[in-house]
């Protein structure tokens, strides 16, 4: 994999709550592959993320805030899960305006475990096939999606995962895009 995706420029978007393994493992599978990758938040300083939704885990510093950034800043777009962390970017109108402009670019985006929840706010999930952890499924099929129970599932830029045990199928399906675009 390695510099696959050199000059490549990735975001994740993130908020406390966030679940570790699906921030850190993306983020060091992309920066293997050669990318440069930027933690953006609703706010600055640092963010704390958990293990399972109830240990805490590492805290993260915020590179830029998500009011501040620009699709066109990047070539890719990561929204890890965790059930805090997505249930925050919803509730941010910039967070889904970036998302849904995102979306809407064309450029791969990648989302795991609950990080689809933002996609759902953002209303680009209708008429695409996507997965999910199982708890939000509903709400992926209200917004006029089609869910499939797969380890990742790939619909045009869209690239998605259930949960932490699909980091490697995942990962290497969003390295997959991004070197393609």
């Amino acid at each position: 994999m390695t510099g696959e995706l050199s000059g490549r420029r990735v975001a994740i978007l993130a908020a406390d709550g966030v679940e570790q393994a699906e921030l850190d493992q993306p983020r060091a599978a992309l920066e293997d592959a050669g990318a440069r990758v930027e933690l953006l938040s609703t706010h600055g300083g640092e963010i704390q993320a958990m293990n399972h939704d109830i240990d805490k885990g590492d805290r993260f510093p915020v590179e830029r805030e998500v009011a501040g950034a620009a699709v066109a800043d990047y070539d890719a777009l990561v929204l890890p899960g965790g059930t805090i962390n997505p249930d925050k970017l919803r509730r941010d109108a910039g967070a889904v305006a970036f998302v849904r402009d995102f979306v809407g670019s064309g450029k791969p985006v990648g989302a795991i475990c609950h990080g689809p929840w933002t996609l759902v706010e953002a209303d680009v999930v209708r008429g695409r096939r996507l997965t999910s952890f199982t708890s939000i499924r509903t709400d992926i099929r209200n917004a006029g999606g089609e869910v499939l129970d797969e380890e990742v599932v790939v619909d045009r830029n869209l690239v998605t995962s259930r949960q932490p045990r699909d980091l490697p199928a995942f990962n290497a399906k969003l390295v997959e895009s991004i070197a393609r675009t």
